[in-house]
């Protein structure tokens, strides 16, 4: 994970709770220790309403998140590993194809990939 300098420009002059996890130009480090976090601490689990036996994942700062995070899903595979809910049973028969939907529907947010 990644963020731009834009991004950590941002948080150091309007959101610091954010910027204490910067260090070096890297993201996700703890502000107590400053060791690398192996997640995002900005991420939540929470029970998902619609399948109880399977939790969901929210974004404490969705409208300050980084680049990366806002590109995101950037493939299709991705998406699949990640089980995103979005995906439907056309796109697991062709991804291919599923693919370049995604990158057509992101296609003013970011780059396209193969």
């Amino acid at each position: 994970m990644s963020a731009s300098d834009q991004d950590i420009d941002m948080w150091e002059l309007f959101k610091p709770d954010v910027a204490a996890y910067v260090k070096k130009g890297l993201i996700w480090f703890s502000p107590q220790s400053g060791k690398q976090l192996s997640l995002c601490p900005f991420l939540r689990e929470t029970k998902n309403p619609a399948e109880p036996t399977k939790n969901m994942y929210t974004c404490d700062i969705y409208y300050d998140r980084p680049e990366d995070c806002r590109f995101y899903p950037v493939t299709v595979k991705q998406m699949i590993n990640d089980e995103c809910e979005m995906l439907q049973q056309g796109d697991l028969l062709n991804p291919k194809q599923a693919q370049k939907e995604l990158d057509r529907l992101l296609s003013d947010s970011r780059p396209a990939f193969d």
